[in-house]
């Protein structure tokens, strides 16, 4: 057995050697115009377009001799998004959430790594939907099949199990940077729940309905510096947000069609100017808003090319106003930056 597969491999490695010896630097791409919103000749820019990323390559992340191998032996995948749902950025290393490939992707842009962190001794993660960070390298997500939290440690290369009992359905989450407690919206209890992180619970806000702090199938979190809680209440259509002690603040968008208005709304975010980002799926836009709810921009068309969209899922934004989008049925992350100044 050792001897035939040794047999395979070793053609394999000539010819890929061979490939990599003989094979021509790409092209460097065209230049492409830059792209901003709003478009508009008399004025100013409020968004840019970074750019795109579906796999390691796009890092310039080369896989190693051995996967290269396997990829031509076995058909082994490549690195790639596939249905990505939830991204976080953490000191420049890129977490991505996706449940086509039962893992978390991590791309670490400087030191050239990638790996698909994956659940507790290497099982697959079967639905990981989003994440978050307290600040110290900690990445937590959340797998609403296995209604669990994980969290994985710096450099791991799987996630660890979290004793956070209770739970039904936890899609969102988010981080309380002060006490390190995690906030966990559970869809199917229709409520966001409060734990330490050893699995104390600490509260439970809302209920399920249709009034100011009530819920129906809550999904996305964001927690901003100053302590507020944004909640994507998915079949009200619209977010809520709440100050740090858990008083109702406000209420952005309900269901329709046109800008303002939502459809199916996803992630949500807010950038250094406390402007709120809201990813709508069905609509396949990305729709800015004041704090309390007044639409300022709306970006994105249905489609494959820069800034379309096709069912948008999480977002993230970090602390330069760069923007990222889980692009999810376009198998990859859209990166925008925020260009504008207090509106």
């Amino acid at each position: 057995m050792m001897r035939a597969a040794t047999t395979m491999l070793l053609p394999a490695l000539a010819a890929l050697l061979a490939a990599c010896a003989a094979s021509a630097p790409p092209a460097a791409p065209e230049p492409q115009a830059p792209l901003v919103w709003p478009d508009e000749l008399d004025v100013p820019p409020r968004i840019a377009y970074v750019r795109s990323f579906s796999r390691s390559d796009d890092f310039g992340i080369a896989p190693g001799l051995l996967k290269r191998v396997a990829r031509i032996v076995f058909g082994a995948a490549e690195d790639r998004l596939v249905r990505p749902m939830g991204v976080t950025v953490v000191d420049g290393v890129i977490f991505v959430a996706d449940p086509g490939a039962t893992g978390v992707h991590r791309f670490d842009p400087v030191a050239k790594r990638y790996a698909l962190v994956t659940g507790p001794d290497g099982t697959p993660l079967p639905s990981p939907v989003a994440l978050a960070s307290c600040g110290n390298g900690d990445v937590y997500v959340t797998d609403s099949a296995l209604g669990r939290v994980l969290v994985i440690r710096p450099g791991a290369k799987t996630a660890e199990l979290l004793p956070l009992a209770g739970l039904e359905r936890p899609v969102g989450i988010a981080c309380e940077p002060a006490t390190g407690r995690l906030l966990v919206a559970d869809a199917k209890a229709h409520v966001v729940k409060t734990f330490d992180r050893d699995g104390t619970p600490r509260g439970t806000l809302g209920t399920r309905g249709t009034g100011d702090g009530q819920f129906n199938f809550p999904t996305f979190l964001w927690r901003d510096p100053a302590g507020k809680l944004f909640v994507t209440d998915s079949l009200n259509f619209r977010v809520q947000s709440f100050d740090a002690e858990g008083r109702f603040v406000a209420s952005i968008g309900r269901a329709g069609d046109v800008p303002g208005n939502f459809m199916r709304p996803k992630g949500v975010a807010t950038d250094s100017y406390g402007h709120v980002y809201v990813a709508d799926g069905l609509a396949s836009a990305l729709q800015v808003f004041t704090q309390d709810g007044q639409l300022l921009l709306s970006l994105g068309l249905p489609g494959q090319e820069r800034g379309e969209f096709w069912l948008p899922e999480g977002l993230f934004v970090g602390a330069g106003d760069e923007i990222y989008v889980a692009d999810s049925f376009n198998h990859r992350v859209q990166v925008f930056r925020y260009i504008g100044g207090p509106t």
